[in-house]
């Protein structure tokens, strides 16, 4: 049960689908980062994002395996649910504010210039406008890091 709701899920964040050599590289990126990390609340973002890189992989229909014990599964998964939800309505939303064409499907950090740049840019948005936008939305805006 818990499987079909996490594939709900994903399937409401409509990112996009990969082959299986994508998301197995994603998967090791995001453990690399976890191991390097080693702030409390730092370790537990990273690792909601090797949980969301491993439940997208098997949402995409690829066998992936989480690479550590199901209680870390389900601590992390407690975590990424409200990050990625939230990421994901704030790129909607300003999206809608910019009255761009189509729906922003993004999960990246907002409060880096760079990736809203690259986000605009695969929009076909003006950067200036969508990063302005943005940084006023962040004011009011409650995301986990």
């Amino acid at each position: 049960m818990l499987n079909k709701l996490i594939n709900k899920w994903h399937s409401w964040m409509a990112m996009p689908r990969h082959d299986k050599t994508w998301h197995e590289q994603d998967l090791a990126d995001e453990v690399r980062e976890l191991n390097e990390e080693t702030g409390l609340l730092k370790r537990w973002s990273e690792l909601s994002d090797v949980v969301y890189t491993c439940t997208r992989g098997k949402w995409s229909g690829h066998e992936l395996t989480f690479p550590y014990n199901v209680w870390k599964f389900y601590f992390g998964l407690v975590y990424m649910i409200p990050k990625y939800s939230g990421r994901s309505l704030f790129y909607r939303k300003a999206g809608k504010k910019l009255g761009a064409s189509i729906e922003i499907r993004e999960v990246r950090n907002p409060k880096k210039t760079d990736k809203l740049h690259h986000i605009a840019e695969k929009y076909d948005l003006d950067k200036s406008e969508f990063q302005a936008i943005c940084e006023k939305q962040l004011r009011h805006w409650l995301l986990l890091p």
